[in-house]
C-alpha cells in the first residue's frame, strides 16, 4: 500500500457554508491540521487553503479546495500534480449522503457515486485514490438533497458526526504509515453511540 501525503477536505469556501452538511470533508482537514499544528493558508496558485506537516512522522500536505463543491478538480488536479503526488497517494474527505450521520468508511477507488466534488475530480486522477466517508445522511427525495447538503444539521446529528470525524482522526497514524487495510478495519468498524 502507498503512504498517503496528500489530504485533501472538500466543502464549500465562505462563512455562510461553513458549519453546512456539505462541507465534512473540510471539517475533518481542519481538525486534521489543528491536532498536528499545520496552518493553513490561502494558496491562490492552486484555487485553495494548503498547509503541509508532520504527521506521525510523514510528511503530509493538505488542501481545501475553493472552487465551491462542483468545481473541486480546478484545486485538486493541478495542486496533485506539480506536488508529483499519485492518486494512490491521495485522500479525499467527503460528505455522504447514502450513509446516515455517526456512520463513516474508508475505501480505495469507485466511481464518484453522484458526488459532486468527486464528479470533477475522477476524470483527471482516475479512480484510486483513497476516500473518507462521513454519512450526513438522506431527506428522503432527490428533490431535497440540494437543501439538505447546503443546511446545518441538527444538534444531535452533529454530536454524531463529530464522534465519527474524532474516530477517523485516530487512525491517522494508520493511513499516513501506509496501514491502509487495517485503518479501513477500525474505521469501519465504528458504530456511534
Amino acid at each position: 500500500m502507498s503512504k498517503i501525503s496528500l489530504i485533501i477536505g472538500l466543502g464549500n469556501p465562505g462563512k455562510e457554508y461553513a458549519q453546512t452538511r456539505h462541507n465534512a470533508g473540510f471539517w475533518f482537514v481542519e481538525r486534521l491540521a489543528e491536532q498536528y499544528g499545520i496552518s493553513l493558508k490561502t494558496d491562490p496558485k492552486f484555487n485553495g487553503i494548503s498547509g503541509r506537516g508532520n504527521i506521525e512522522g510523514q510528511d503530509i500536505r493538505l488542501l481545501l479546495p475553493t472552487t465551491f463543491m462542483n468545481l473541486s478538480g480546478k484545486s485538486v488536479v493541478p495542486f496533485a500534480k506539480f506536488y508529483n503526488i499519485p492518486p494512490e497517494a491521495m485522500l479525499i474527505a467527503h460528505d455522504e449522503l447514502d450513509m446516515n450521520p455517526g456512520i463513516i468508511r474508508l475505501k480505495t477507488g469507485g466511481g464518484h457515486g453522484g458526488h459532486n466534488g468527486l464528479r470533477d475530480i475522477v476524470p483527471h486522477t482516475g479512480p484510486n485514490f483513497h476516500r473518507l466517508r462521513i454519512g450526513i445522511g438522506h431527506p428522503g427525495s432527490k428533490e431535497r438533497v440540494s437543501g439538505h447538503v447546503l443546511s446545518k444539521a441538527s444538534n444531535q446529528e452533529q454530536n454524531l458526526m463529530d464522534d465519527a470525524l474524532h474516530h477517523a482522526l485516530t487512525q491517522v497514524k494508520l493511513l499516513v504509515e501506509g496501514n491502509t487495510q487495517q485503518a479501513m478495519n477500525q474505521i469501519n468498524a465504528y458504530k456511534p453511540n
